[in-house]
């Protein structure tokens, strides 16, 4: 799994605040000051995107995609720094957005506009908790499943994003499922999503399937933990006969 973004966090909370101690013992407060609350911050994030805690709602990130303001302002050290280090990226990893692994499925990077949406209007599968919808993609369907950056979705999270992506792509409307490169948490749902769709057979020859179109792709432990839990479900319904995948999940945790 690597150090996953609870121990880079965790990092660069320990430089910050060094730097701070740094500045601080040369008298420069007006400096250290703010250091000391940006590692503060990374501090907090640490703790909360760490997988046994796993907590994507402290950042606030509505349903439609929007921080508020109160969130802006608290954890402007990460969220500004994020922005800008996934723009920064962009210019310097020598890969597309977005691919296109079937007929109208898409899998990428953070869409910071419109222009760098999927051609057809695309409905956008968002796995951020991090990245804000661009208000230039006001007017696409969207479904946000806020998930830190190196954590997975919850199976539960898993089958409702591939129930609304099923109806979207019954009314033939391209679906565009995204995170913040395109390579971990938007490739474990669209490798739940090529399997309801009927264009593999298990999850495991889904990311085969993806992984030969976009070859950077990185899920790690967790997110395959994710999709054998739901895949796990996805056979209990059909044995059951159950309808929704969903209710089988939430029953079995209700039971634990």
């Amino acid at each position: 799994m690597g150090w996953g973004i609870s121990r880079l966090i965790g990092l660069k909370a320990a430089v910050l605040l060094s730097v701070a101690c740094f500045f601080q013992g040369l008298g420069v407060t007006l400096i250290s000051f703010p250091l000391i609350y940006a590692s503060v911050i990374a501090i907090l994030i640490s703790i909360a995107s760490h997988p046994s805690i796993d907590l994507p709602l402290l950042l606030g990130k509505a349903s439609d995609g929007s921080f508020p303001l109160w969130s802006w302002i608290m954890f402007s050290p990460f969220l500004l720094f994020i922005h800008l280090f996934v723009l920064l990226r962009r210019f310097v990893k020598n890969e597309p957005l977005y691919t296109e692994v079937a007929d109208g499925v898409f899998v990428g990077g953070w869409p910071s506009s419109v222009e760098h949406l999927p051609p057809g209007d695309p409905a956008i599968i968002d796995c951020t908790c991090e990245l804000p919808k661009s208000s230039t993609i006001s007017n696409n369907a969207y479904l946000c499943v806020a998930t830190w950056d190196t954590r997975a979705p919850q199976p539960s999270q898993i089958e409702s994003a591939v129930r609304w992506a099923v109806r979207k792509r019954s009314q033939n409307k391209p679906v565009y499922v995204h995170c913040a490169y395109g390579h971990g948490r938007s490739v474990c749902v669209m490798c739940a999503l090529l399997v309801a769709l009927g264009l593999a057979e298990d999850w495991k020859a889904a990311e085969q399937m993806i992984r030969e179109k976009r070859p950077y792709i990185s899920m790690n432990t967790l997110h395959r933990k994710s999709l054998e839990e739901w895949s796990k479900h996805l056979l209990s319904s059909k044995r059951s006969g159950e309808s929704d995948v969903s209710s089988v999940i939430h029953s079995d945790y209700n039971q634990k």
